[in-house]
């Protein structure tokens, strides 16, 4: 290691990792959503219905759900996204993977319950 004159290891200071609230990378990301407790609501797929959306984070998220999106399970501890139409009630629930989600618009549903 090439030392400054006069420098020592006793007297350099290490470098500070950047904060990641301030990193541009974080600013182009969508924003996580911030107390989405009660719900957001989106368009729903194919854009004829309005949904109900809650963000469900990997610590909350404790059993096996399959996704409407892909028809695959989400497994538990994954973070994931809980929607339902507006007008069906919570009981219409369904678990999403949050990139299933995402793409909603781009894709058919898989699965279907009457």
């Amino acid at each position: 290691m090439h030392e400054a004159p006069g420098a020592t290891l006793d007297n350099v200071m290490p470098r500070r990792k950047p904060n990641p609230r301030n990193s541009s990378a974080r600013s182009q990301r969508d924003p996580r959503p911030i107390g989405d407790v009660f719900g957001r609501t989106e368009d729903g797929p194919g854009g004829a219905e309005t949904f109900v959306v809650r963000t469900i984070p990997g610590s909350r998220a404790v059993k096996t759900y399959r996704c409407p999106g892909c028809d695959h399970e989400i497994a538990p501890g994954t973070a994931h996204i809980v929607a339902w139409a507006v007008d069906g009630g919570e009981d219409d629930r369904r678990h999403w993977h949050t990139g299933c989600w995402r793409g909603r618009h781009t894709r058919t549903i898989t699965r279907r319950w009457s």
